[in-house]
This record gives structure tokens, sequence and C-alpha cells, in this order.
């Protein structure tokens, strides 16, 4: 049996640079689903912008707008950091449930030079990787059904990816020492990303929910990342207070987010 050895130069230059080399394998894996990958990025949109931002923003905007624009400019904002939550947990989510306890690949990969920190940053760059790419595909879309009102609403791109960044780094963490993955994935599926798509401003204005279920917005990343998108693509009234809270939560969740998901990796890695 061929024994894989490393040379001290081999050695040092993935310890400098082997996250990247973890997310090439991520990206390069990706690539057997392009199909599927640009054909939900670009149906996503359409089938909600239409669904909902025409269909009902029509029975909306015949009565009234919405924080002084019509449904579907109020609507996109809410639906591009929506997505890019989704896909950038996607590919948090079920490579870690993968290299940890359906494949175990993660071990293999720290018998390599690699550490358990350079595995976790690959798989969460790559993850962001995906998410870049359906983000602007999504914008794209938006501006092709005029849902656009503001020159600087490009701005919301970078909003919107900061927003699923700062989530993602959570729930990386708590992924990273999930044990039983079916009872994990119904949580977050059943008790987490549902309840924040339906009570974080996305549909209508978080201050028209009753006060006791406002506090599930003003945890949730998602409504960040609307909030500031909505400021970004139409001019949506933030106080300075406001924004300033929105950029320290999310920076904040990002930063316990990875240190939590490290100290993990480091120790299941380990034993």
């Amino acid at each position: 049996m061929a024994i894989l050895t490393f040379s001290k130069s081999q050695s040092r230059h993935v310890s400098a640079v082997g996250f990247l080399y973890v997310a090439e394998g991520r990206i390069r894996n990706m690539f057997k689903w392009f199909w599927l990958i640009l054909s939900s990025a670009v149906a996503d949109p359409f089938l909600y912008l239409i669904s909902i931002g025409l269909g009902v923003g029509k029975l909306v905007n015949t009565n009234s707008t919405i924080d002084g624009v019509n449904y579907l400019t109020f609507l996109a904002p809410a639906l591009l950091a929506s997505a890019a939550i989704q896909n950038t947990l996607d590919e948090i989510i079920f490579p870690t449930l993968q290299g940890f306890k359906w494949t175990k690949s993660f071990y293999a990969m720290n018998a390599t030079p690699l550490t358990s920190k350079q595995i976790s940053l690959g798989v969460y760059f790559s993850a962001l990787a995906r998410t870049t790419f359906t983000v602007l595909i999504y914008f794209s879309i938006m501006m092709l059904f005029g849902a656009i009102e503001s020159p600087h609403a490009w701005l919301a791109i970078f909003s919107s990816l900061f927003c699923a960044a700062s989530f993602a780094a959570f729930m990386f963490a708590m992924v990273s020492m999930t044990e039983n993955d079916d009872l994990f994935l119904m949580i977050v599926g059943r008790l987490i990303i549902m309840p924040l798509f339906l009570f974080s401003g996305t549909f209508f204005p978080l201050e028209s929910l009753p006060k006791a279920f406002q506090f599930i917005g003003w945890v949730s990343p998602l409504w960040h990342g609307t909030d500031l998108g909505r400021y970004l693509t139409y001019g949506h009234n933030i106080s300075t207070s406001t924004l300033i809270f929105h950029f320290l939560y999310m920076i904040v969740l990002l930063i316990v987010g990875l240190f939590w998901t490290f100290k993990n990796f480091e120790k299941r890695l380990s034993k």
C-alpha cells in the first residue's frame, strides 16, 4: 500500500493556503451539479417575483403601497437576502454532515498537513462562492423585473452576502457539533428557517406584526439583511442607530460563529 508523504516545503505551502485547496475541491464538486444550480438560481427568482411580487403585488397595489413603493420593489430585497441565506446554508450544512458523519472525509483531510481550521474555512468560502453566483443572478433578474429604484442598489448584493455569511457562520458552528443529523435537519427546517422566513419582515413590514412576535425579526439575520437591502434598493428610511445595529449584530454573529466553528472542528478532528 502506497504511503502519501509531504516534503517540508509542501507542508509549509499547505499550511499557508490549505483552505484554498479545500474550497477548490468543494467548488469542483459543485460543477458536477452546475446545470441544476444554474436552473435553480434562475427559476427561483422568476417564480417568486412573478407569483408573489406581481401576482399578490397586484392585489396589494390596488389599495395602497407599502413603505411608499409598489409591492414588487418592497419584496425583492427580502427575497434576495433569503436566497443568499438558503444557498449558503445548503453548502454549509450538508457538506459538514458529510465530512463528519456520512463519509468522514474531514478526518482524511486532517490526516494531511491540512488543519481543522483550514478545512472549516475551505467549506465556508466555497459556500460563499456559490452564494455569490446565485445572488448575482438573482439581482440581475430583479433588475429585469424593474424592482430596482436606486442608483446604488447594487450594494444590496454585498449586504445580502454579508447577511448570509453571518448567519451561515452561526449555523456552521451548530452543525459542526451535531451528532443526530435527522433531528438537526428537522429543527433547522421547521423551527429556524421557516419562522425566520415568515416573521422577518419578508412579506410585510416587521412593525405590522404584534409586539410579541417582532423580537423574532430583531434576532433574525434575515431581517437585518432585508432592512439593509430595502435601504439600498429604494431608500427605505433607517435611522443611524438602526443602521449601526444592523452591522454590529451581523459582525458579532459572524465572529462568534466562526470562532465557535473552529473550536468544534478542532475538538472533533482531534478524537
